[in-house]
């Protein structure tokens, strides 16, 4: 089911000039809009639900995926179903630009490539939700279902096409070779996450392995 939030996305993406949900020949499925000569995608579950199709696709035609980032959500619980609001709150979650990195992870077989750009736009949305009473859902303590999504605010927007504009998100007072631990001291992250960011870095040729310090791999950025 498409949720308020994909067709925001889609209608601030299209604009008033291109075309919608539309079937390119040779293909079997739709694509959310079409501007010109460029092909947009707005993917706002895993890439890897649509790394083969985007494979495809950036063969013969450029293609803007669109990826939304939720830096802030907003709670709102409702009595049931369509019911009343009960309660609102935000989430004391936050994301951040570098959750482009827990995307990339499964989508390091597309992303670079000459005609493909990524687009994460900074969105802050509100989520709803009521209760859960299926017999499977029970012994959840938190038992919810999401009835929509709503956008609230874009704050920023930020693109990746190139090996370069991933590692803008390196700090530049990182020393190479690096490893997992001197990465995560530098962006302020748990090592799990800096390696995370690391296999990206390497699987996408933006980083090369430079040997290994103890048991420690090191990179440095690419030539």
């Amino acid at each position: 089911m498409e949720t308020t939030l994909h067709r925001q996305l889609k209608a601030l993406y299209a604009g008033g000039e291109a075309r919608v949900e539309q079937r390119l020949e040779g293909f079997r499925y739709r694509i959310d809009a079409v501007r010109g000569e460029q092909l947009v995608e707005i993917q706002h579950g895993s890439l890897a639900a649509i790394r083969d199709k985007i494979a495809r696709l950036v063969v013969n035609h450029r293609v803007l995926v669109v990826k939304p980032l939720i830096i802030r959500k907003t709670l709102v619980s409702l009595s049931r179903k369509g019911g009343r609001e009960l309660v609102r709150k935000t989430s004391p979650k936050r994301g951040t630009l570098l959750d482009v990195f827990d995307e990339l992870v499964y989508f390091t077989r597309v992303f670079p490539h000459p005609n493909l750009t990524l687009e994460t736009p900074l969105v802050e949305i509100e989520e709803r939700r009521y209760p859960g009473h299926g017999k499977r859902r029970r012994w959840r303590r938190k038992d919810f279902v999401v009835e929509d999504q709503r956008l609230v605010a874009v704050v920023g927007v930020e693109q990746f096409s190139t090996h370069a504009d991933l590692w803008r998100l390196i700090p530049a007072g990182l020393r190479e070779p690096f490893h997992t631990g001197d990465l995560a001291e530098s962006l302020g992250v748990r090592r799990w996450v800096a390696q995370r960011i690391a296999y990206c870095l390497r699987k996408t040729g933006t980083a090369d392995v430079a040997g290994k310090k103890g048991n420690a791999w090191l990179y440095k950025r690419a030539a």
